[in-house]
């Protein structure tokens, strides 16, 4: 090898590179399932990218994705009853974001707005419907209880986001009122069956 031609090499190789690193500076690819937000300097384009390969400025813009399929995330709430008694509740919260809201909830929300919007409005919601009923009812009315508070809740998220439905898990009561309902329905199944 001459060496004459070493640093022709050298510059060569580091041309390529320096090729190499503004054309993947200068694309970008949204993957399925997300929509792409576009920022420039700080500021955010009006209209989400969709699924797939585009350009991009290199070093100035960059591309933000948001997960636009459904998600779950836990909830846990806790509540009392019209008896006054504590009831803890754990739901889980199946949402999405639609592709209208992407560029205002990124804006607003920092890209996901659950801890922000839904979490709090969902714990409210199950707050109101368990403060009408008794600690006995709140463990007999699950299916109604869900239906209540998903109600109340997208009345107060609105359209921003789509909350697809509650689940709940797990109702707990304290121990003691626990074996007092389970004294009373054993009572009643006895008087019954009498």
């Amino acid at each position: 090898m001459n060496p004459d031609h070493f640093p022709k090499l050298i510059g060569a190789v580091a041309l390529a590179f320096v090729l190499l690193l503004l054309s993947s500076a200068a694309t970008y690819v949204i993957e399925p399932g997300t929509r792409g937000l576009k920022v420039t300097l700080g500021k955010t384009a009006d209209d989400f990218l969709p699924e797939g390969f585009g350009f991009k400025t290199p070093f100035v813009t960059s591309i933000v994705t948001v997960n636009v399929r459904q998600r779950t995330q836990a909830v846990r709430a806790d509540c009392f009853s019209s008896d006054l008694q504590q009831v803890k509740i754990d739901l889980r919260v199946l949402y999405r974001v639609p592709e209208a809201s992407v560029v205002q909830i990124y804006r607003e929300f920092a890209g996901d707005p659950f801890d922000s919007l839904i979490a709090p409005r969902v714990q409210e919601a199950i707050k109101e419907v368990t403060a009408l009923l008794t600690a006995e009812m709140i463990v007999k009315s699950r299916e109604d209880i869900k239906k209540k508070a998903l109600a109340s809740a997208l009345k107060k998220i609105g359209t921003l986001l789509v909350v697809e439905d509650i689940v709940v898990r797990d109702i707990n009561l304290s121990n003691e009122l626990e074996k007092a309902i389970e004294a009373k329905m054993v009572a009643e199944q006895q008087a019954n069956q009498a």
